[in-house]
């Protein structure tokens, strides 16, 4: 098998292993598994930075704000009050910040929304199994 076939090969059982994951998560596990996806697609980003591959900064960036999207998408702001709306301006301000690192190849900037997405990630992982 050459490298090329088993790269396809793995790339196929690890796509068809985390569509089985997302189908078998609650809601709560989907979060983290966003939270994650955040936290190493920035960390990607910034690696692409120092090694000055651009191209591939902004898909990893992109792929971050996307991330952000679809965290955004699950606040329920009638539900959430106070609470949601803070998170939902967190969310934006990280997108803001996203969009400038990208713009200024800032691994400073990167390194912000890395910290706060920690921050938000560990909150979210301390929720009690009974309130998740």
């Amino acid at each position: 098998m050459t490298a090329l076939a088993y790269r396809n090969n793995a790339n196929k059982y690890a796509a068809m292993h985390t569509e089985t994951v997302i189908d078998d998560a609650s809601p709560h596990k989907l979060i983290q598994m966003l939270m994650s996806g955040f936290l190493m697609r920035v960390n990607a980003s910034k690696g692409s930075i120092d090694r000055g591959d651009f191209e591939e900064k902004s898909i990893q960036i992109s792929k971050a704000s996307a991330i952000v999207g679809g965290l955004m998408d699950g606040i329920d702001s009638e539900r959430g009050g106070d609470i949601a709306a803070n998170l939902m301006s967190l969310y934006e301000y990280i997108n803001a910040r996203l969009f400038q690192a990208s713009a200024q190849n800032s691994t400073e900037i990167l390194d912000e929304v890395l910290v706060l997405m920690r921050e938000i990630k560990q909150a979210w992982d301390a929720i009690p199994e009974t309130y998740q």
